[in-house]
């Protein structure tokens, strides 16, 4: 007798649809629907935690790279500071981790083999890699302690922050939630703004208003990508995108991109005098508050593709209808002349 759990089967329920005069037309319109409405797949199995992560993260990984710049550039006073600032991300981003997988030892043995095939594989070795080399610079920075192993340390660190403020979004567009699956060559770019902003616009909070210049750079720069990189998720996404449109997640998505807009021109407007710098600081908390958001959008969209069978269902069947189309119409009696 075989033990395997029953999986809702996918049907298409047929309501009554009305032609352009209003009367009942001949031929039902289909919804896809699942037996009993139960999903398709199952919901992701993340917390809180994860979400907070990606932004915590992504925000660490862009900050070394900042700091790394700004210490080739003799910018000694952004420099400690973002190093600084990606050193606390870098330590939160774990805990954040083995609070939501339970037990610390969950996350040590994801460090017992390195698999190139496996996003959540090469994550974990990128955060312990960045995590290592990001406290030796910081410590430097600081203290001036391992100046040897520092200049080794910082390049390391900005070469493995680079996919460690990336790497998530391919983690979540490597799996099967529709939402995410179907905007997975567009997740990585709308990370990589986010990470940028955030780590800039945290720089430009932290650092005087005349060594913060590149920070404030990096933060516009970082926020047009993100604005312009979720734009295209969602168009490219289609159907399965709606969720980012619609219901909680659509409200989400909106408020970062109005807050992050805002942000992004009062940072572009800001500069070295007082009054000019007051609006900098407002613009990176705006900006700040956006690239959260914006990581929080994405979270709860999964959700939503992946609770309502219709965003699994009705691409499935129109993914096999087009193959069907294709099929015949490849056959040698269907080949024009």
């Amino acid at each position: 007798m075989s033990t395997r759990p029953e999986v809702p089967s996918a049907t298409l329920e047929t309501r009554p649809r009305r032609n352009g005069k209003g009367e009942r037309a001949m031929v039902p319109e289909a919804e896809p629907r699942s037996y009993y409405d139960q999903p398709v797949i199952q919901e992701p199995v993340w917390t809180w935690e994860i979400p907070i992560y990606f932004f915590v993260g992504g925000m660490a990984g862009a900050s070394a790279g900042l700091a790394y710049m700004a210490h080739l550039q003799g910018n000694n006073e952004l420099s400690r500071r973002a190093w600084a600032i990606s050193l606390a991300g870098i330590h939160v981003s774990p805990m954040l981790l083995i609070s939501d997988l339970g037990r610390p030892a969950r996350f040590l043995n994801m460090l017992r083999m390195f698999k190139i095939t496996s996003p959540m594989s090469v994550g974990s070795w990128i955060l312990a890699t960045t995590g290592g080399a990001v406290t030796v610079s910081a410590a430097h920075a600081w203290t001036g302690v391992f100046p040897g192993l520092a200049r080794s340390g910082r390049l390391v660190a900005a070469l493995a922050g680079m996919p460690l403020a990336t790497y998530t979004g391919a983690l979540i567009g490597n799996t099967a939630v529709p939402a995410w699956h179907k905007a997975r060559h567009f997740l990585p770019f709308v990370f990589a703004g986010g990470a940028a902003a955030s780590a800039g616009a945290a720089a430009v909070l932290a650092t005087p208003g005349k060594h913060a210049e590149p920070a404030r750079r990096l933060a516009v720069i970082g926020a047009a990508l993100e604005i312009g990189a979720a734009q295209g998720m969602e168009h490219a996404a289609g159907f399965e995108g709606e969720p980012y449109k619609k219901g909680l997640p659509g409200a989400l998505s909106k408020l970062a991109t109005a807050t992050t807009a805002a942000g992004a021109g009062l940072l572009a407007k800001g500069g070295r005098r007082r009054s000019d710098r007051t609006l900098a600081k407002v613009g990176a908390g705006l900006l700040l508050a956006g690239a959260f958001t914006e990581r929080w959008a994405i979270f709860r969209a999964g959700f939503k593709s992946a609770s309502e069978p219709k965003y699994t269902v009705g691409p499935q069947r129109e993914r096999i209808r087009k193959g069907e189309s294709l099929g015949a119409a490849r056959m040698p009696g269907n080949r024009p002349g």
